[in-house]
């Protein structure tokens, strides 16, 4: 088993595009990356904790490669802008990388690497590669939340 920290934009769409992707064995929405501990939804949306709002994944890696989780992620959201997503604004809401070992780290460097040379953006990435620190769970309204509310999210649902 393997697990693996996305932050791309509010943490709901992000989570949405992981749940039914195959090797993916459960997801967490979260707070990773700031300063303050035990911070709340409104704490980080007050963009003064320096968390950004993140999806924790267990998967098994048997089934499902950190490269393929890399490629899903970077197609759920813009990974060129900067501490934004479409219409959310503010640090919560930055594109990172957070790995947990040492492969992680070169392979999200590599496949950012790869982006960048590809044309693929007219922009550079902007998505910061971080080494993961204490995740942070998000209130239980926050946990599924599209599928609790029946939307879909990047055509993944």
């Amino acid at each position: 088993m393997g697990v693996a920290f996305f932050a791309g934009g509010c943490f709901w769409g992000i989570e949405a595009g992981f749940q039914k992707v195959p090797g993916v064995i459960a997801t967490r929405a979260g707070y990773m990356g700031g300063h303050t501990n035990e911070p709340t939804y409104q704490d980080v949306c007050s963009d003064t904790t320096g968390h950004a709002e993140t999806v924790a994944l267990e998967f098994d890696d048997a089934a499902i490669s950190y490269r393929k989780l890399l490629e899903i992620f970077f197609s759920l959201h813009n990974p060129t802008e900067i501490n934004r997503q479409g219409p959310d604004v503010g640090t919560q809401y930055r594109s990172v990388i957070f790995y947990t070992t040492p492969e992680q780290e070169m392979e999200a460097k590599q496949y950012i690497d790869q982006l960048n040379k590809s044309g693929r953006y007219s922009a550079p990435i902007a998505t910061e590669v971080v080494k993961a620190s204490v995740f942070w769970p998000a209130e239980d309204c926050h946990q599924s939340y599209f599928l609790k509310m029946g939307q879909r999210y990047g055509g993944l649902l």
